[in-house]
Order: structure tokens, then C-alpha cells, then sequence
């Protein structure tokens, strides 16, 4: 039987209990990527800290699916650009799970316009949340960890910091120009830190995610035109589901990727592998 990669849906992987102990937080943890993420965490064995913006609707509905597959959750408002906002989320976890030890910065956004009609507004919002706010949210964490130092009974490191990138931060991207940028910065950002943090054994990667199918990009694939057309851009043949992110971030913060700190593991369906040459260009 021949089955149409338009409407066909991976079937939900099981996720194995590594990380039975420990205490994530995932912010714009509400949709998307962000609430498959916590999902997968908290299967995973982690209790989960789901943040969100707006209204508690959509995060309460993740705290309560975690809570009804055993696991144990908590919503936290804040907006991960406001610094104020941050450091309260972070104490609120702390007081509520007693700990931290995983941080997937998740939350974005996208204000699209061509180059010449993007206003500083556009530019300031998308980089403020994409960038900014994972300085922000990866500065607490990692106080934090640095306080909590290394519990061998729980992992390895001190802590782990997990930056959900984009294939845009080496793909441009015309039209998205703040966007494109942010996800570029996200990459400098990232190593960074690791080279600044692995002496105190806090592991920090990214998570680099091609087409998903999320409402970030439901255009893209949403008819059986468009994701025709995106097809072309991904050899594997087939859109990324929000689980294949969710099982590359559990990865990630599990001791099975203990050495691993400062790379980009991008989960893309081999996009960033130029298929335009793939028939010798």
C-alpha cells in the first residue's frame, strides 16, 4: 500500500526513562515544539516547568497530558525577553521542584518582511524573544547550576542548556532577515557558552529543526500543493514532526550524550545537504 506523505503522521515513539530525577524547564512550552518537548521530557522521567505567554488555556492542557501519563508539571508565565520576568520564572521553578538541571530555550517567533519594509519594531521583537531571551533564560539556569554544582546520584554535568536553532542559522533566508539573524545568533551564542561553561562540566548544544509540521509554518505544508513543493527541499522525503525534536532534545540532556557539548544537531530531513546539487547540480 502506498501511503501519502501529505496527510501520513508518524506514529508517537516511545521515549526511554533517562532522565528519571531531574527538573526541565522548557520555555514557549504551550504548542508547538515547545509542548512536544515537555511532553517528551516528562516521559523521559524529568518534571517539567512548561512556560508560557498569553493565555494559561494551551499550558494547562500540556500540564494536565504530562500529569495523566504520571508525570508531574507546572505552568509558569513569562516573557522570555523581559528580564524581570525570567529570574521570577526561574526562583518560582526552584521553589516549586527544588532544582534545575535541564534548560531547552524553545521560544520564537517570526515578524516576516522583505528588507526594505521591516520596521526596527519587527527587527527588535523577533530578536529580543529568539535571542535575547535565550541569554536571558541560559544566565539563570545557569546560576543556578553553579550554585547546585554536580549531583552524581542525578547526572554527570551541572546542568544542561539545550538552544532550539534552525536550519536558518546557515541557510539565509530572504524575507526573513531578523529572523535568519537571530537563529545565526542563537549558533555564536551557543558555542560560547560551552567553551565559557564546560570546565564547570555544564553541557550546552543546539537543536537545529528543518520543517516541522508546527503553526509556525502551517502555510508550508498545510495543502498538498505546498508540501509538494517542500519536498523538494528535504531528501528523507518526508516533513519533520514535532516528536522528532522532542526525542533529539531528551537525547541531548541524557547521559548518553554526556561528551557532548557546542554542536548543532540538525534534525532536517537533510536540508542543510544543498538537495539542488543532489543530481550533480
Amino acid at each position: 500500500m502506498v501511503t501519502d506523505p501529505f496527510t501520513a503522521r508518524l506514529p508517537r515513539r516511545t521515549i526511554p526513562r533517562v532522565l528519571n530525577g531531574q527538573v526541565a524547564l522548557v520555555t514557549g512550552a504551550s504548542s508547538g515544539l515547545g509542548k512536544a518537548t515537555a511532553i517528551g521530557l516528562a516521559a523521559a522521567g524529568a518534571k517539567v516547568v512548561v512556560n508560557y505567554i498569553g493565555p494559561i488555556t494551551a499550558a494547562d492542557e500540556v500540564v494536565r497530558e504530562i500529569g495523566e501519563a504520571g508525570g508531574e508539571a507546572l505552568a509558569i508565565e513569562a516573557n522570555v525577553a523581559a528580564e524581570s520576568e525570567v529570574m521570577a520564572m526561574f526562583t518560582a521553578a526552584v521553589k516549586h521542584f527544588g532544582a534545575l538541571h535541564i534548560l531547552v530555550n524553545n521560544a520564537g517567533m517570526q515578524r516576516d518582511a522583505a528588507l526594505v519594509d521591516m520596521t526596527l519594531d519587527q527587527w527588535n521583537t523577533v530578536i529580543g524573544v529568539n535571542l535575547t531571551g535565550q541569554f536571558l533564560c541560559a544566565r539563570e539556569a545557569t546560576r543556578i547550576y553553579l550554585r547546585q554544582g554536580i549531583n552524581p546520584e542525578i547526572s554527570a554535568a551541572a546542568g544542561k542548556i539545550i538552544c532550539i536553532s534552525s536550519v536558518h542559522e546557515v541557510i539565509p533566508w530572504a524575507g526573513h532577515v531578523n529572523y535568519a539573524s537571530s537563529k545565526g545568533g542563537i549558533m555564536m551564542l551557543m558555542k560560547t557558552m560551552a567553551q565559557e561553561l564546560a570546565h564547570h562540566r555544564i553541557r550546552v548544544n543546539s537543536v537545529a529543526p528543518g520543517a516541522i509540521r508546527t503553526p509556525i509554518n502551517r502555510e508550508a505544508w498545510s495543502t498538498p500543493e505546498a508540501y509538494e513543493k517542500l519536498l523538494k527541499l528535504m531528501p528523507y522525503q518526508r516533513i519533520g514532526e514535532p516528536d522528532d525534536i522532542a526525542h533529539a532534545v531528551v537525547w541531548l540532556a541524557s547521559e548518553g550524550a554526556d561528551y557532548v557539548t557546542g554542536a548543532t544537531l540538525f534534525v532536517d530531513g537533510g536540508m542543510t545537504l544543498y538537495p539542488g546539487f543532489e543530481d550533480n547540480g
